[in-house]
């Protein structure tokens, strides 16, 4: 179930009435919220079903056995059990079809003889965000950070519809006191909910979805077939799309919650702006950095044990991050771009702080420099993030850097795909301020004139949209 599809509008158009009714009376609030999220993820496949609700009944009870554990070793066997736990469900569903292949090629090329059959696992939807959120809950009880709750609170936050299939990676301290706070239906910001939601459509249908047919997908899919500016188009064209995609996504997610009455953290702040590549990742995918970060980073020693320590910390963090994304060598590829930028950039400020250099001054023409060399050096490595194999990347690379197609014919860029790559990019450098403004403004207008633009737009992003609505990418994650 999609979310700008016709099913889950019907899907949220019961549930959203039937949660205000029911939220006066809690419990049964929960058990409603919690088989309407049942309900949804189950859409696809309801063998997914009795996956979460094993993940929730194991942390659970991991979770309280920690907090009830009355010296440090036994609690922190019990931590070890969870990690374990998790990590091992995690690599099963999503990674024992790469290690196994590649443990089977690494054998034939010795000259040990390995049948090739190996089992196909399905991959379950969302698993990479329920599972790190049920990481977070297991080790924030371990930290003394949060203190675990009842069973049903739990199973609500894990499976909450809006966020279960792609994010924002929530943490507990952040929704679960949510579940049992005072909500008025009267005080819920549905004007932010409303605009949040239409530019997240807008993103998607829009600017995600025609760069993707128009020029993305054909590009990536046989490089040999295109020029060299079409297969440079397709390269930007993919850091939109995904962009588009994702945060559209991301829109959507909050403003459904909001109209729940549940606020959702911030996961992206126009991270095509970014003057670096630590800039970037403040700015892209702003749970997952901050849960990598405190659950990854931070743990392995940080910045706190050395130059080297802090260099192979980052290495390890962005490489581990990369594989979360997929079991393949193009996202690990992609996780050591971005892990050797960011010890290159923690080098030359240990450097300039050693030889008592200052900053360097923030005139208009670095930071536009810096946000030009920032955004070809994500452009780069989203090649091997989009790119199927490393042959498909590398075909890319071939075709880009090919003399002989420099001056083909491009037929697939079309003002439809500079547009929407423009507007992808345009919409990052609005002042935060004229968003604020924008939405105010939306929100003072009368009940009938907002219906009103809110069924403009609609038919706008669906007059402008292709045919159909793709899956959103990060569904594979």
């Amino acid at each position: 179930m999609l979310f700008p599809t016709i099913s889950f509008a019907i899907f949220f158009m019961i549930v959203m009435p039937v949660s205000w009714l029911l939220m006066p009376t809690r419990h049964r609030w929960k058990l409603f919220i919690l088989a309407a999220s049942y309900f949804f993820y189950g859409y696809w496949d309801w063998r997914f079903c009795v996956l979460i609700a094993g993940s929730t009944i194991a942390n659970q009870v991991l979770a309280t056995a920690v907090f009830r554990s009355n010296n440090e070793r036994t609690r922190r066997i019990w931590l070890i059990v969870a990690v374990a736990t998790n990590l091992g469900v995690l690599a099963y569903f999503k990674y024992y079809g790469f290690f196994v292949s590649n443990a089977i090629n690494t054998l034939n090329r010795i000259g040990i003889e390995v049948s090739t059959n190996v089992i196909s696992v399905a991959l379950p939807l969302g698993i990479s965000f329920f599972t790190f959120q049920a990481l977070s809950y297991v080790i924030d009880t371990y930290r003394g950070t949060f203190k675990p709750g009842r069973l049903i609170d739990f199973a609500v936050f894990l499976s909450f519809f809006p966020h279960i299939i792609a994010g924002p990676i929530v943490r507990p301290a952040e929704f679960i006191p949510q579940i049992d706070a005072a909500h008025d239906p009267r005080k819920i910001d549905a004007s932010r909910a409303f605009f949040l939601i239409t530019i997240g459509l807008f993103k998607k249908v829009v600017i995600a979805n025609i760069l993707a047919t128009q020029i993305v997908d054909p590009v990536f899919s046989s490089p040999q077939q295109h020029s060299s500016l079409e297969i440079l188009v397709g390269i930007y064209a993919y850091a939109i799309q995904i962009y588009a995609d994702f945060s559209g996504y991301t829109d959507i997610a909050i403003g459904i919650a909001l109209l729940l009455g549940f606020r959702f953290p911030q996961n992206f702040d126009s991270p095509y702006t970014s003057t670096s590549i630590q800039d970037f990742w403040r700015r892209w995918h702003m749970t997952l950095s901050r849960w990598l970060r405190d659950y990854l980073y931070i743990p392995l020693g940080g910045n706190q044990r050395g130059k080297w320590s802090t260099y192979r910390n980052l290495m390890l963090t962005m490489i581990l991050g990369g594989l979360w994304h997929g079991a393949a060598w193009t996202f690990v590829i992609w996780g050591a771009i971005h892990g050797s930028f960011l010890c290159g950039e923690h080098f030359q400020r240990t450097r300039r702080l050693a030889q008592g250099l200052p900053d360097p001054v923030d005139t208009r023409a670095r930071r536009i420099r810096s946000q030009l060399i920032t955004f070809n050096v994500v452009c780069v490595a989203w090649v091997f993030f989009r790119a199927e194999s490393l042959e498909n990347a590398g075909n890319i690379f071939k075709q880009l850097l090919d003399p002989s197609q420099w001056f083909s014919a491009s037929p697939l860029i079309t003002l439809g795909v500079v547009l929407a790559i423009a507007a992808g990019l345009v919409e990052q450098y609005i002042p935060k301020d004229a968003w604020g403004r924008a939405m105010a403004r939306y929100s003072h207008l009368a009940p009938v004139w907002q219906g009103l633009t809110l069924g403009i737009c609609l038919l706008v992003i669906n007059t402008l949209g292709p045919r159909g609505v793709a899956p959103f990418i990060y569904f594979q994650f």
